[in-house]
């Protein structure tokens, strides 16, 4: 048996490009992290200012409750602000640009490997530590693990890292190629490029020796060139005909690892508009500026006694 993983991760610059990285090649496992929008928040605020959350929730068909997860318990470190988050699920919404592109990649596996793959959007994201951890081989002392890093719901409950959680359950109930997309979550600062939400899909494929033995390859060598065909079609799929390139990485949970790059410049048209109006608007400010500093100095000269005049 053969396993192959990919993982993905999207990169924007300023300056109008793309960067699309791929790593992995044990599993076929693609994430895809995109920052978690607020809009439509399971919470209101009240007049006083203060967050009303929702007392419950249905997940995955499994009723969550707020102190289910938010508890007077010294290992718990969920706060509102994230049970709030709990049952969003931007990601089943096809209007949202998380479900946007969770479809186009389902449109491509359907297109590509018709009926093949399995598709799970909508499990509980509340997980085992063994779940999150153990099943994938994270390490004991694993930093990860830490109540810095992971929101624990108690000693033995967390809210799910990555979907690679459900990896194990979902080979022990058979499915051996399989598409799981969800929000996660990591106990990261907020800033430019980290928020404590976020999204990820996951793509899981089992090969059997048949498969591979007749190519004359091995299993490992035959598991990274599907999965490097995989990618490189998704990723036209996804940007159309874009300049790409592999590259060796080391990645501690896989062997070999490697990272698929693409380049794609965003509209440059629409980038010039954009620069255009910020120029525009810049020049503005600067005149306003101008004249009130100008409007701030005739006053000035006005209050100055007669004798300061040249």
């Amino acid at each position: 048996m053969a396993l192959s993983i990919a993982q993905f991760t999207f990169f924007t610059r300023a300056a109008s490009s793309s960067f699309l990285h791929r790593t992995n090649a044990r599993f076929n496992h693609f994430t895809f992290s995109t920052p978690f929008s607020t809009a439509a928040a399971t919470c209101t605020r009240k007049k006083n200012g203060r967050l009303s959350v929702l007392s419950a929730l249905e997940l995955g068909g499994v009723k969550i409750a707020r102190d289910d997860v938010v508890r007077d318990d010294p290992t718990n470190n969920v706060p509102d602000s994230i049970f709030s988050k709990l049952g969003m699920q931007l990601h089943k919404r096809n209007q949202h640009p998380i479900g946007i592109l969770k479809n186009a990649i389902y449109e491509y596996f359907d297109a590509s490997y018709s009926t093949k793959f399995d598709k799970f959007d909508d499990l509980c994201p509340l997980v085992s530590v063994k779940q999150n951890f153990d099943d994938v081989l994270v390490p004991a002392d694993h930093i990860s693990r830490s109540y810095n890093d992971t929101y624990y719901v108690d000693s033995g409950t967390v809210l799910r890292c990555h979907t690679s959680a459900h990896q194990a359950e979902l080979l022990r109930d058979g499915h051996t190629h399989f598409l799981v997309t969800g929000d996660v979550y990591r106990r990261d600062s907020i800033d430019s490029t980290h928020y404590p939400v976020f999204h990820q899909m996951e793509g899981f494929r089992v090969f059997s020796p048949k498969e591979w033995e007749a190519s004359g390859l091995d299993g490992t060598s035959y598991a990274a060139e599907d999965l490097k065909k995989c990618l490189e079609g998704l990723a036209r799929h996804l940007f159309g005909a874009v300049e790409m390139r592999w590259i060796d990485a080391y990645f501690p949970f896989t062997n070999p690892s490697f990272e698929l790059e693409i380049y794609f410049q965003v509209c440059p048209q629409f980038c010039t508009v954009i620069t255009e109006l910020l120029l525009l608007h810049t020049l503005i400010f600067l005149l306003l500026l101008l004249l009130l500093s100008l409007h701030g100095l005739n006053y000035y000269c006005r209050r100055i006694p007669v004798q300061y005049y040249p």
